[in-house]
């Protein structure tokens, strides 16, 4: 669950105008890795909950090289469902936080809330995103209509919960979501809109996203399984990611100095493969770094808040 030491959005908006994007989006960082509190980084699922069951919660989420074909980095999470006494528990992951309160699943004690105090369980967002895109790979365990479920709602500074109750929808900006039905075994690509709302005068300043093993609370089966890797808010406006214009980004390490090909100015975060963050700069073209051997991820915001992240190797 720890959260990044710069926020993307806010840290670099006073460097230059960047769009906001969803910390450790890739899935590449974690922390606690094998253990029962194993979480991504930026991430929640049920072990760091609150309400009067968290105490009970089952490890449901894992770091998975089980990666698409092309993908740039060498990690998904993977969440899946459990059932205990014939209650399933669908694996949801999130960055806010779950809150446990009820044994029943479709009960309104559980939901999942930005708690925007803590930085840990909120995720900042002060633009407006046109769409999130994402990968994913769905697993049904136990066949039928089943679906999974993607759900992102951007609002004001309140402790917005999900589902949507009474007090937190006069702070909802804007919500994007998803049902889908299984993948096939298959890698696939998501793009979902988000639609806005009609609340007047609110400001954008978190987004609340949570993936789930299904679209109702309790429904599918004990160990369906979504794997999921990628995720980015899209701008389409005069400023922002758009995704026809998106270059790749190449790295050359040589010599103690780090070059970039293809995308080559902007804020650089380079992270070792245990999430440690290695290096945090500008850079325009290259830059010295004294690096050991190893498998690092270079992360690069331009100067129009486009996000780019890939694997290099270091011998």
């Amino acid at each position: 669950m720890r959260k990044f030491t710069l926020c993307f959005g806010l840290t670099l908006s006073f460097l230059y105008s960047a769009q906001t994007q969803i910390g450790n989006s890739d899935m590449e960082q974690w922390e606690n890795v094998t253990a029962p509190t194993e979480e991504p980084i930026n991430w929640n699922s049920f072990k760091t909950g609150s309400g009067n069951l968290s105490g009970f919660a089952n490890k449901q989420i894992e770091r998975s090289a089980n990666v698409r074909a092309g993908a740039s980095g060498m990690y998904c999470a993977r969440i899946w469902s459990t059932s205990v006494l014939g209650i399933v528990a669908n694996g949801t992951m999130t960055c806010g936080r779950i809150n446990m309160g009820s044994a029943t699943p479709a009960n309104a004690a559980n939901y999942n809330y930005s708690s925007i105090a803590d930085a840990n369980f909120s995720e900042a967002c002060v633009d407006s995103p046109d769409s999130i895109v994402f990968w994913v790979k769905y697993t049904q365990a136990g066949g039928g209509a089943q679906n999974a479920r993607i759900h992102a709602i951007l609002h004001d500074a309140f402790d917005v919960h999900d589902p949507v109750d009474a007090n937190s929808q006069p702070h909802v900006i804007a919500t994007a979501e998803l049902n889908y039905a299984a993948t096939g075994g298959n890698w696939l690509r998501k793009s979902i809109p988000f639609t806005y709302t009609a609340n007047p005068g609110l400001l954008p300043g978190y987004v609340l996203v949570t993936f789930a093993t299904n679209s109702t609370p309790g429904g599918g089966a004990s160990n369906d399984e979504v794997l999921i890797d990628d995720i980015s808010l899209v701008y389409n406006g005069a400023v922002g990611l758009n995704e026809a214009s998106i270059e790749p980004m190449h790295v050359n390490y040589v010599n103690e100095e780090l070059s970039l090909f293809g995308q080559t100015q902007g804020a650089l975060m380079v992270y070792s493969m245990n999430g440690t963050e290695v290096y945090n700069g500008l850079i325009n073209g290259k830059t010295a770094i004294a690096l050991t051997a190893g498998i690092y991820v270079a992360r690069l915001i331009d100067q129009k808040g486009n996000v780019f992240s890939t694997k290099f190797s270091v011998n």
